[in-house]
């Protein structure tokens, strides 16, 4: 409920047909939030652990999402398609990435021309949000960065209690 998840989810840039990229999915907390409201499309769940993989491959099947596809994902690329992504969520994943300019060029070739990523981190601005400095981020750091590797500041979603919903595009 603090995170916000189902706020998160209802204002997700997606329609039916979306694809859309969890990297960092993790168990598919949100990769199994976001399915149903993608029928018509498809969510890859990138991770680089193989349990990870494995768990999601067997969740997806027990779930019954057709539409959830698990990929293995490296520290320097997410292994996705070619312009092939409409939306590429990370969940306070971003600042635990080993290669960020590596990684975000690797994420921009997948995205579709009007493609967007979405960076959901912890409030680094608030310091009363019990999360370590180290695992939050501010609004300029994030626009910094992306900005650097391609990327232009769409949206600043302010409906989070405690985490940023930042949404870029592609720079053309």
């Amino acid at each position: 409920q603090e995170e916000s998840v189902s706020l998160a989810i209802k204002n997700l840039p997606v329609t039916e047909e979306s694809v859309v990229a969890d990297i960092g999915a993790g168990s598919g907390y949100y990769t199994f939030r976001i399915a149903p409201k993608v029928p018509k499309g498809k969510i890859y769940a990138v991770e680089i652990q193989d349990p990870a993989i494995d768990y999601l491959k067997s969740k997806s099947k027990e779930l019954g999402y057709s539409n959830v596809e698990a990929i293995k994902g490296s520290a320097t690329s997410p292994n996705l398609p070619a312009n092939s992504v409409d939306l590429v969520i990370m969940v306070d994943v971003y600042h635990e990435l080993e290669y960020p300019k590596e990684m975000l060029q690797s994420i921009r070739k997948s995205l579709k021309p009007d493609g967007k990523v979405l960076l959901i981190e912890y409030r680094g601005e608030d310091a009363w949000i019990p999360i370590k400095p180290l695992h939050k981020m501010t609004v300029d750091q994030a626009k910094k960065e992306l900005e650097a590797n391609g990327f232009k500041f769409i949206e600043n979603g302010k409906f989070m209690k405690i985490q940023h919903f930042l949404i870029f595009g592609k720079e053309d």
